[in-house]
């Protein structure tokens, strides 16, 4: 809960103040992460003279308040990729009065020609890092990110709503251009909260963020959450975030967890170990759901190997399955379809980010002129890596693609200087050898290469989409339930949204077309506003 009041005690007596209505108040963490980079961007608006639209000094920091493991810190590094700006985050409560404000050093002045000794401190460990930060990155604007703001420590505590106040840390101000977002954890969540006073909460832009299944699953499953937990949470959404106190103590449950669970099981999957309890309780703190959920994997393994789901995706014979699946109960009939959808998307997910990395390396393979073009080609996907990596604002899916990128441009680079030794006239050209020439039939021949291999993967998706949907017009039924959530999911992800419209898929259009996906939606929609 946020006072928007002091209360009766130490800091005075209670002002009633009329709170904003619960749509103003609570969001999920989408809404936030679009609400602060709303903010961050008006905030770093300039006037025509280059001067900040809003000065520092009026700019009020943002205060997201919610529950520990629903995304905070993870939609603030995504701002700062989408905005280009650098990101410097702390954690409050590993701080202590010294490390935030500096230490103090005596220093000898003179006043009114008498020289005394005076304590003054150095710079905050927080404000040299975004001096640090800008200077390395080469960004000169960015957020500042405090977490856990409302958890320091009593002796700092009084100096942090000075800076909440004023952009300050001892005698150091927040550098221009970089903006305040803090969070914090409501009281029932952590014992260590403070309450700040109505002088401080009046300079503090407060957003209450709740945890949210429906934002959070659309975000798993753009990034490859592995489908046993999406399964999972499918058919128990109450489990997504869940907080309870037992005999034996606090319980919890958080969104944090899941996707920890998630990327631990796909490397044990990989590795070909056994997903134990044991396991599981490492990031689910909360024995029933522990094991309720490994019951399901269990399940979920099963169904994998009873039905070969991946060869159906290949073509396979899968009539006996059909048999099987007509005898089965809906909850094993939902999995086995979650599965193949699953796969089917990752797939998706795969080619489609293969072909981002072409299509951004088109423009400068067309432009390159020499070794030295292709060489600073690769510095820079290095040196823009690094920068983002110092600047905080390096996501793994943009690493992933960068080094991608970075290896196409080594293998021209290596194919072209091995042709040059060896003089290999076929990649060279038998009538011109100027480097020029040379160097674009090498790219041209790496570059064809890799748009070939693209075009056998999408090959291999579209008719991997053609047997899924063959598998469920047998199985279910043209017009059945488990048709319209195979149509309905790919529509609604983006990726596979995005293969559609640059691929293609004939089964796609054609059941598209046949539920009227676009429209049912459309009118689901509707229904929500309405309920609204």
């Amino acid at each position: 809960m946020v006072y928007y009041g002091d209360r009766e005690g130490d800091r005075g007596t209670l002002l009633v103040t009329k709170e904003p209505s619960p749509k103003e108040k609570n969001m999920n963490i989408q809404n936030a992460k679009e609400y602060i980079k709303d903010t961050v961007t008006i905030y770093l608006k300039k006037d025509e003279f280059g001067d900040y639209r809003i000065p520092v000094v009026s700019q009020r920091p943002v205060f997201l308040l919610g529950a520990p493991g629903i995304g905070k810190t993870a939609i603030m590094e995504q701002i700062a990729a989408e905005l280009g700006i650098a990101l410097v985050s702390y954690s409050m409560t590993h701080h202590t009065r010294q490390s935030a404000l500096g230490l103090p050093v005596i220093k000898e002045k003179e006043y009114d020609g008498d020289r005394y000794s005076v304590s003054e401190y150095t710079m905050s460990e927080i404000i040299s890092s975004i001096y640090e930060t800008m200077e390395e990155s080469g960004v000169k604007e960015g957020i500042l990110f405090l977490d856990e703001i409302n958890c320091v420590s009593e002796t700092l505590a009084p100096s942090m709503l000075q800076f909440l106040q004023y952009k300050v840390f001892g005698k150091h101000k927040v550098p221009e251009g970089w903006v305040i977002v803090t969070a914090g954890n409501p009281p029932e969540f952590n014992k260590s909260v403070r309450e700040f006073d109505v002088v401080t909460m009046d300079r503090l832009k407060v957003l209450e963020v709740e945890a949210d299944y429906t934002t959070w699953n659309k975000y798993a499953k753009e990034k490859g959450i592995h489908g046993s937990v999406l399964g999972f949470l499918d058919i128990h959404k109450d489990y997504f975030y869940h907080i309870e106190t037992t005999v034996e103590g606090r319980s919890y449950v958080t969104a944090r967890g899941w996707e920890d669970l998630s990327d631990i099981i796909s490397l044990y999957e990989e590795e070909g170990l056994k997903v134990t309890g044991a396991l599981i309780g490492q990031y689910l703190r909360n024995e029933r759901i522990v094991k309720e959920f490994s019951a399901y994997y269990d399940l979920y393994v099963k169904y994998m190997g009873i039905y070969r789901l991946e060869g159906i995706l290949r073509g396979e014979p899968y009539a006996q399955h059909i048999e099987k699946l007509k005898t089965t109960g809906i909850d094993e009939k939902l999995t086995v379809m979650g599965i193949l959808i699953d796969k089917t998307k990752g797939l998706i997910r795969h080619v489609m980010g293969e072909a981002d990395v072409l299509k951004e390396i088109m423009p400068s393979l067309k432009n390159a002129q020499n070794q030295e073009t292709i060489k600073s080609l690769i510095d820079a996907q290095e040196s823009i890596m690094a920068s983002k990596k110092r600047a905080g604002s390096l996501t793994k899916d943009e690493k992933n693609k960068r080094r991608k990128m970075k290896a196409v441009y080594e293998e021209i680079l290596n194919s072209f200087e091995n042709a040059e030794f060896t003089g290999d006239s076929s990649i060279k050209g038998n009538t011109e050898t100027s480097d020029n020439v040379s160097l674009k039939n090498v790219v041209s021949s790496i570059y064809n290469s890799h748009v070939s291999t693209l075009k056998e993967e999408v090959s291999e998706v579209k008719s991997a989409i053609s047997h899924l949907y063959g598998f469920t017009a047998e199985a279910f039924g043209d017009e059945s339930n488990e048709m319209l959530v195979l149509t309905t999911e790919l529509t609604m992800s983006d990726q596979a949204a995005a293969f559609m419209v640059t691929f293609g898929s004939p089964e796609y259009d054609k059941y598209s077309e046949l539920l009227k996906v676009t429209n049912r939606n459309a009118e689901l929609q509707s229904e929500i506003i309405s309920m609204l």
